[in-house]
């Protein structure tokens, strides 16, 4: 009989112990080996339980994306944490996305945050060309994309398949500031420039690391982790003088519906922090603070130090559609 009260006791007590314990499921577009330190970070401090789910390299934001749309009735995530911004702006359209204004971003710019609260961007990326130091002389480097469809560069350019990712972020973004019509034409002379399409941006790293091409359209992440690791590479900001350089934001957001929203606002906050925005930039991805003061590495440019493209947020939205079913057709494999 003391044998079976003991048992009872502990199978009460096991109860009481799950029963307590708290947990947040977080869906995340970052590289693993970049947002997993951070999500390891808040679990540690907070004994909350993450559970994240990863993108994979050649759908890029893509899969989750479509993940959270199945899911929206019944959701399974809490945050959905994208390392762009076009496609949270999608979800917030449909439907996909509760508003939730976090005192951790109080400093962090305007221009940043949702005006109604459906999303907040931190830590960004700039759309950048990696080029090979041993094949490019500094006299040869072009200083706008639009260079790039010349006869010069026929076959020696390669960029991410522009259906992902912040490819197609990029692609809606020339949408948005040139037009519909110009837009189109640049991508119609990169194709027949023989453009190299490969799947994501770490490829197009990796094959003008190898030397396959000597440049190609990249973000700052990608190429930091290269010039870290000792390879012969560069980066251009591209159009300084002209359309200016596409500046991606991470962006978080609280899920509708999330199973777990104490635990959610609690993540996003961590996730908003000024010591997040420092840890991506001494990080390996060396991300750009959005606000200014946040300690980071002397080679991460200030975000102020950058001629940032002019171009809503919500514009990019609002062309992807259009922009991906264009590159869809005109660059069919």
């Amino acid at each position: 009989m003391k044998q079976q009260l003991l048992f009872a006791l502990g199978a009460l007590l096991s109860l009481c112990v799950a029963a307590g314990a708290a947990d947040v499921v977080i869906y995340t577009s970052l590289d693993q080996v970049f947002s997993e330190p951070i999500l390891r970070d808040f679990q540690a401090r907070t004994g909350i339980e993450v559970k994240a789910v990863f993108d994979v390299e050649v759908s890029k934001t893509t899969g989750l994306v479509n993940r959270l749309i199945a899911e929206r009735d019944r959701p399974r995530a809490d945050v959905f944490w994208n390392s762009e911004v076009g496609r949270t702006l999608v979800l917030k359209d449909k439907g996909v996305l509760a508003p939730y204004r976090s005192p951790s971003a109080e400093d962090i710019p305007v221009r940043f945050k949702d005006a109604e609260g459906y999303w907040t961007g931190f830590a960004a990326r700039a759309r950048v060309l990696i080029y090979n130091k041993d094949l490019l002389a500094s006299a040869e480097l072009p200083q706008s994309v639009f260079e790039l469809t010349a006869p010069a560069w026929r076959g020696r350019v390669t960029m991410g398949y522009p259906l992902f990712g912040t490819t197609a972020t990029q692609v809606a973004a020339w949408y948005a500031v040139m037009g519909a019509e110009q837009a189109e034409a640049y991508l119609r002379a990169l194709k027949d420039n023989d453009v190299r399409l490969v799947d994501g941006n770490a490829m197009t790293r990796d094959v003008v690391v190898q030397g396959e091409v000597p440049l190609g359209f990249t973000d700052t992440d990608d190429v930091y982790v290269a010039i870290q690791a000792g390879k012969p590479v560069g980066m251009i900001f591209p159009d300084r003088e002209g359309l200016g350089t596409l500046m991606i934001p991470n962006t978080v957001a609280l899920v509708a519906g999330a199973p777990h929203p104490q635990e959610a606002r609690r993540l996003i906050d961590f996730l908003l922090s000024r010591e997040v925005e420092s840890k991506l930039a001494f990080s390996d991805s060396m991300q750009i603070p959005v606000r200014n003061g946040v300690d980071k590495p002397a080679q991460v440019p200030g975000f102020d130090s950058i001629r940032a493209m002019e171009v809503d947020y919500r514009a990019i939205a609002d062309n992807l559609e259009r922009a991906t079913r264009f590159s869809r057709a005109l660059f069919a494999r």
